[in-house]
């Protein structure tokens, strides 16, 4: 037994405790992923966008990954603001409105869209117009991404940065190596706290966001059956 686990009895839990913590970091990372890819693949269908699918960095620092996910979301943040220039720029200031007026019906709202897309892309698919209106109309851009690129920037800068995201096939104590690096093992307690408090909001957040993205999927799966 090691004498800081002699001086300190709780470090063996906490060690556990942080391997936990990390390991629920990496899949809903993961998930998020995998969402970011889906909302990407629906823009690029419908919407005529061309955003690349991204993939986890699996010799990455989580921070590595974090900026992947940034970048691939600020995409698509780029593109939505996109489809509102276009639809201001080709709508009459009335018509502009009434996409943003939540007393003006869904079906009219979506069939001017589904216009000004037949314009800009000569050709739009069936669900462009309800897909545009999903996203301008729904806080999945203007609040969802902003947060979450805002909590992983904040992971990205935090001690969890310098982490590898392949560290869990290795043993347990080169996993805490690679966890707490220099630091000495009476502060294991604080990196396990400040990982409960990233991970909390990042879930929170990421929770957000896939429900965000299945709203958007799942009309497009409707309007295809």
């Amino acid at each position: 037994m090691a004498l800081s686990d002699l001086l300190y009895p709780d470090n063996p839990k906490r060690r556990q405790e942080l391997i936990h913590l990390h390991q629920e970091l990496l899949d809903c990372m993961s998930t998020n992923f995998r969402a970011t890819n889906e909302l990407a693949g629906v823009l690029n269908e419908h919407l005529g966008c061309t955003i690349p699918h991204i993939q986890m960095r699996a010799s990455g620092t989580v921070k590595e990954n974090c900026d992947i996910m940034i970048q691939a979301m600020s995409e698509i943040q780029h593109q939505v603001q996109k489809i509102d220039s276009d639809m201001k720029e080709k709508l009459e200031p009335v018509l502009y409105q009434k996409l943003y007026d939540i007393k003006e019906p869904e079906l009219e709202k979506i069939a001017i869209a589904h216009k000004v897309f037949s314009i800009v892309l000569g050709e739009a698919t069936s669900t462009a117009g309800m897909v545009a209106i999903k996203l301008l109309s729904s806080n999945l851009i203007t609040l969802t991404v902003s947060k979450l690129v805002s909590l992983l920037a904040q992971i990205g800068a935090s001690v969890l940065g310098g982490i590898s995201i392949t560290i869990l096939g290795l043993g347990i104590e080169m996993i805490l190596h690679a966890i707490l690096g220099a630091m000495e093992r009476n502060q294991l307690l604080a990196a396990v706290r400040s990982y409960e408090k990233h991970l909390a909001e990042f879930k929170a957040a990421s929770e957000k966001y896939q429900r965000a993205i299945r709203d958007v999927t799942s009309l497009v799966r409707q309007q295809v059956q």
